[in-house]
């Protein structure tokens, strides 16, 4: 039977079909542009998006197990309930759903929120499914870089209460884990949810410091200035993703992203290996 990934051209997605093809899983892949697609031999490319129901229930033909990553976008919520849909309409049980940490406490967050709906939707319609629920992607700080180290600070108005932040690597390898998993189980297993963090609880000016470390020169955390931060975004991104980055950036600051008891153990158990560490991402990111 045949794996289908949704999102494989992104970072987390592409490590999912990675892990997936070392693991002898039969993997499908839906790309808008399969002109654009670099897979590994094997991989099986189907034009389409989540929200072309034609092209959807095409890919869901002879799939028995799904990972369904939506992307943020203004529609989000909408893709995901048409994919649930559809993926049980073609008879899908297995399901590994990519939701996000703590997304019933950042409830002004609009994709915190829609993550949340798809699933009390998983929960509601009776599916069966591994929620993934990742922290902050480590390797969102490719996009700071510059400034980095071109301005002497690290921009990213994250607070002191603490992200765990986790390497998108681990993520897609725990992904691809319980989607074999499920795959393999002769009956569909029950429902579980896993919190997806990094090794260590970092702050700004813990952040700041490793910089400092790496690039041996002082990076300064400034603070947190979200009326800023959210102007800056709007230069690469729509008004309405800016604003939504600039209430989650509060979140960060009120409430955190701090892994609950025995999350760390539990990952690298199933991974059997030391979680990435931002150091090491940063050290490479920098040379």
């Amino acid at each position: 039977m045949t794996i289908l990934v949704t999102g494989a051209t992104g970072n987390v997605g592409g490590n999912v079909v990675d892990q997936l093809v070392k693991r002898g899983a039969d993997v499908r892949v839906l790309v808008r542009d399969p002109s654009k697609a670099d897979f590994p031999a094997g991989v099986e490319v189907v034009k389409g998006d989540l929200l072309d129901v034609d092209s959807l229930r095409h890919a869901f033909s002879g799939v028995s197990s799904l990972f369904l990553l939506n992307a943020v976008v203004a529609d989000e919520f909408t893709q995901a309930l048409i994919a649930l849909n559809l993926a049980r309409e073609a008879g899908i049980e297995r399901i590994v759903y990519l939701s996000v940490i703590h997304s019933d406490v950042y409830v002004n967050v609009p994709h915190f929120a829609g993550k949340f709906g798809v699933e009390r939707m998983i929960e509601a319609m009776g599916m069966n499914a591994t929620i993934l629920r990742p922290a902050y992607y480590i390797d969102n700080e490719v996009t700071i870089k510059d400034v980095v180290t071109g301005y002497g600070i690290y921009p990213m108005p994250i607070g002191t209460k603490g992200l765990a932040m986790v390497d998108a690597r681990d993520v897609g390898e725990v992904a691809a884990i319980e989607l074999v998993r499920r795959e393999q189980s002769p009956t569909p297993l029950p429902t579980n949810r896993i919190n997806l963090v990094g090794p260590e609880t970092l702050t700004g000016p813990a952040v700041a410091a490793i910089w400092s470390e790496v690039l041996g020169r002082e990076i300064a955390y400034p603070g947190e200035d979200f009326a800023g931060f959210e102007q800056n975004l709007r230069q690469a991104m729509p008004g309405w993703m800016a604003l939504d980055m600039r209430v989650m950036a509060e979140r960060f600051v009120s409430y955190g992203m701090v892994p609950e008891e025995g999350d760390v153990e539990r990952l690298t158990t199933m991974l059997g290996r030391p979680l990435h560490t931002y150091r090491d991402f940063a050290t490479v990111i920098a040379a």
